[in-house]
């Protein structure tokens, strides 16, 4: 019944649109009116009187007759109707471009609006002529607009002759001021690119361009429901702003103009010329109106990598602390030193790492952390090197002076571990971790590494503290013969891995590509086993064969799409169309994004997501669901990710009918989803048989 009742509303919408229409054709005589403006008044002020050669401002008071009536602004958007305003004005008298405050937008079924609820005022600019005395009485026009509720629309039209008074220093100060500066605009295919000169300094909370211009040449125009996207770069801000279709080569826009709304009720109009516009080293407009300080956003980072010890993704590198931990327990000096390198080795790895997604994302890179593992060679690289620290536990060689090798700490081996533990870890992302890493991404430079730092050190700190604190150390059993064994037995978790890393690697390339990083980590182990355990120097060619094939397979396209995992929810590829569409619907919908290497996911999805209840509470209450899987670099997974502020996966948005995105934690219970939907009220969930 909904639904019908939203399909009639938006019938009304467009046939009383059409109705109207033919007066916003022409202008129209006074006499001609013929709707009255009962369900929203109109009046016409004049501020003080005309003063010949300089400008004289008019205004157009609306005052919808209940609080459901709402207008439109100049460029109404998928519906409406804009205003049409004729003045009798003398001979050599100009009327200017009339000025609006910032308009909100309202969404139903899918079309997106630009309307005024409440009072508001238009201020009309008139350029008065040199002869002020020619208006010998006073001034009369005649304005046709559309006043609609969310149900109906019904035309409006109205004599008008303006009185002096009214409140000009309040209107002046509700619409929306002129740039000082004009900014830029282009069109590259389906997307309008405008830059707009705003100190780098302003907050903004949810900004939105509003297009005067409903034409933008060749028949093109702007999808107003699709979301835009916005990046800074100094004192500029760049938004892409979707088109409906491609527009013509060489369109002609001679202009652009609008409003650049600021998503509390504020914003600026602006106008645009034609120019070049670069984004290269642009950063990401922060998803957040105010981000938090930047001690509590080191405080989290840190947080995060001290629980990522106890994540999922992290209990393959534990059998490598555990023995290093043990080795360090007998000798106080030796438990700092290793302690020490074990720490510097996991935060230059975070560093290294954090500094790197910062400069390819100020270089136009859309990547994100853990973007390395989307890069088959590093899968690769990966595979073998648990293969081979497999072979290691299992006792086939010894790698002197490696922090796992049981013949005691080092340093450099040490660091090595820690440079794993940290590499091996970068596939989570856990509580904490999502805002201080999605900060980090759109902060200065050295606060960002702050941010990456802390999180090394957080990862780091349990193998710190165990290395400096005597009591700590005194609670792991003593070095002995039960070392070997327990070293044996770590050799299952980590095989384990290597399975997990054999299926991405299947994902990835299929079963060829399975094939060769198995024949890679095969001549690699072979390798160690003959140049370290019997000490034959054609291990080197092993080795030097396994580099190249390793090599040579990276480079190779592969030669098939990632393959996605049947669900029970029956998810839509994530799109941005397809966002736009399921939020269009007036449906609950739950996103979320995923990768084949990201263990926490894949956790989430067996405890949380993958579960017969919470399929059976989806369907009852009719919720659309969309996968985004990042397994493979994606440019619009990344943007759209760096968008919601955060710096991977996983991420979870769960949006209510007709609200804005909810961000869901990055571990998920089991009822989590279930009591989502039971917190929808029947009226909210119209799929729902309840």
């Amino acid at each position: 019944m909904t639904d019908f009742r939203a399909a009639l509303a938006l019938c009304l919408v467009v046939l009383l649109s059409l109705v109207a229409q033919p007066l916003g054709a022409q202008p129209v005589r006074a006499q001609d009116a013929r709707f009255g403006d009962a369900n929203m008044a109109v009046a016409l002020y004049a501020d003080g009187a005309p003063v010949a050669g300089e400008e004289w401002m008019l205004a157009l008071r609306f005052r919808p007759r209940a609080p459901e009536w709402h207008g439109y602004y100049a460029n109404p958007g998928d519906a409406g109707q804009g205003m049409d305003l004729t003045l009798n004005l003398p001979d050599g008298w100009t009327m200017g471009e009339p000025i609006y405050p910032v308009p909100e937008r309202l969404l139903i079924a899918g079309l997106m609006n630009h309307i005024y609820e409440g009072d508001y005022t238009v201020l009309v600019p008139v350029r008065v002529g040199p002869d002020a005395a020619a208006l010998d009485a006073p001034l009369t026009g005649f304005v046709a607009y559309l006043a609609c509720t969310d149900r109906i629309c019904v035309p409006q039209d109205a004599r008008l002759e303006a009185t002096r008074g009214g409140d000009f220093d309040r209107w002046r100060a509700e619409v929306a001021p002129l740039l000082d500066r004009e900014g830029g605009f282009e069109i590259v295919g389906e997307t309008l690119r405008v830059a707009i000169p705003l100190p780098a300094d302003l907050a903004l909370s949810d900004p939105h361009i509003f297009v005067r211009q409903s034409d933008l040449g060749g028949g093109a125009r702007v999808d107003y429901a699709a979301p835009q996207r916005f990046v800074r770069k100094g004192n500029l801000l760049v938004a892409d702003v979707p088109l409906a279709g491609a527009a013509p080569e060489g369109n002609g826009l001679a202009s652009l103009s609008g409003i650049i709304g600021f998503g509390n009720g504020e914003g600026l109009r602006f106008d645009a010329v034609p120019q070049s516009i670069s984004i290269d080293g642009a950063r990401p407009l922060a998803s957040e109106a105010e981000l938090p300080s930047l001690w509590l956003l080191i405080l989290a980072s840190f947080a995060g990598g001290l629980l990522l010890n106890i994540m999922p993704c992290v209990f393959p590198i534990l059998s490598l602390k555990a023995l290093a931990l043990a080795k360090a327990g007998g000798d106080e000096r030796a438990a700092r030193h290793d302690a020490l390198a074990y720490m510097a080795g996991v935060v230059f790895a975070c560093a290294v790492l954090g500094a790197l997604v910062m400069a390819l994302r100020a270089a136009g890179q859309q990547v994100g952390w853990a973007f390395q593992l989307q890069e088959p060679g590093v899968v690769l690289a990966l595979f073998a090197l648990t293969a081979a620290i497999t072979a290691n536990f299992l006792g086939l060689f010894e790698l002197p002076g490696f922090a796992i090798s049981g013949r005691g700490p080092s340093a450099s081996g040490s660091f090595a571990t820690g440079l794993l533990a940290a590499f091996v870890a970068t596939p989570c992302t856990g509580p904490f971790m999502a805002l201080a890493l999605g900060a980090a991404l759109v902060l200065a430079p050295l606060e960002g590494m702050a941010i990456f730092v802390a999180l090394g050190v957080g990862l780091a700190l349990p193998f710190v503290a165990v290395g400096f604190v005597p009591r700590l150390r005194r609670l792991l059993p003593r070095p002995g013969p039960w070392l070997g064994r327990f070293r044996a037995w770590m050799a299952l978790p980590m095989g384990l891995t290597v399975l997990a890393l054999g299926w991405l690697v299947w994902r990835l390339g299929g079963w060829t590509f399975v094939g060769l990083a198995a024949l890679i980590a095969i001549l690699a182990v072979a390798g160690l086993v003959v140049l370290l355990a019997r000490r034959n120097r054609f291990g080197w060619v092993a080795l030097a064969t396994a580099l190249v094939l390793g090599w040579w397979s990276a480079s190779q396209p592969l030669a098939r799409e990632v393959s996605v995992a049947d669900s029970l929810l029956d998810p839509q590829p994530f799109s941005e169309s397809a966002l736009a569409e399921a939020r269009a619907s007036g449906r609950p919908l739950f996103v979320w994004f995923t990768a084949a290497w990201c263990v926490t996911c894949k956790v989430n999805e067996s405890v949380a997501i993958e579960r017969e209840a919470t399929r059976a509470a989806f369907e009852e209450a009719g919720v659309v669901t969309l996968r985004g899987d990042w397994t493979r670099r994606d440019e619009a997974i990344a943007s759209f990710l760096a968008d919601q502020g955060a710096a991977g996966v996983p991420l979870y948005l769960w949006y209510p009918p007709g609200g804005e995105a909810r961000q869901l934690p990055q571990v998920l219970t089991p009822q989590a989803l279930p009591d989502l939907v039971r917190a929808l009220s029947p009226e909210a969930a119209p799929g729902s048989d309840r």
